[in-house]
C-alpha cells in the first residue's frame, strides 16, 4: 500500500546502492573481526551483491541514447532503400519527403 506507483530516479538508486556498498564493506570488516560469523558475513555479502546487480540492471535498462554505430548503420540501410526506390523509378523528391514525414511521425511516438 505504501509503495504503489513509486518512481525512483537512477540518481536516487545510485545513491542508495553507493550507501549499501559502503555499509557492506564496513559490515564485512566488522563481522569478520567480531567473531567471524559465517551467516552474518554471507548476509552482508549477498545484500551488497544484490545492490550491485540492481544498479547494473537499472543502468542497462535506462540507457536512452542509441549507440552512434547503430545510428549510422540504420542511416546507411535507409539510404540504400531510398536509392533502390529511386532506381526503380520513384521520384526522388517524393521518396525523400515520405522519409521526412515518417521520421517526424516516429519522433512524436
Amino acid at each position: 500500500m505504501c509503495c504503489e506507483n513509486v518512481e525512483m530516479s537512477l540518481r536516487t538508486l545510485r545513491t542508495i546502492c553507493a550507501a549499501i556498498f559502503v555499509c557492506g564493506i564496513a559490515g564485512l570488516i566488522v563481522s569478520s573481526v567480531a567473531g567471524n560469523n559465517n551467516g552474518t558475513v554471507l548476509t552482508v555479502g549477498v545484500t551488497t551483491a544484490i545492490a550491485a546487480i540492481a544498479l547494473l540492471a537499472a543502468s542497462a535498462v535506462t540507457r536512452r541514447e542509441p549507440i552512434d554505430a547503430f545510428e549510422e548503420a540504420d542511416a546507411e540501410r535507409l539510404e540504400s532503400r531510398v536509392q533502390f526506390l529511386i532506381d526503380a523509378g520513384a521520384p526522388e523528391s517524393d521518396v525523400r519527403n515520405l522519409v521526412r514525414e515518417a521520421m517526424r511521425i516516429g519522433r512524436r511516438t
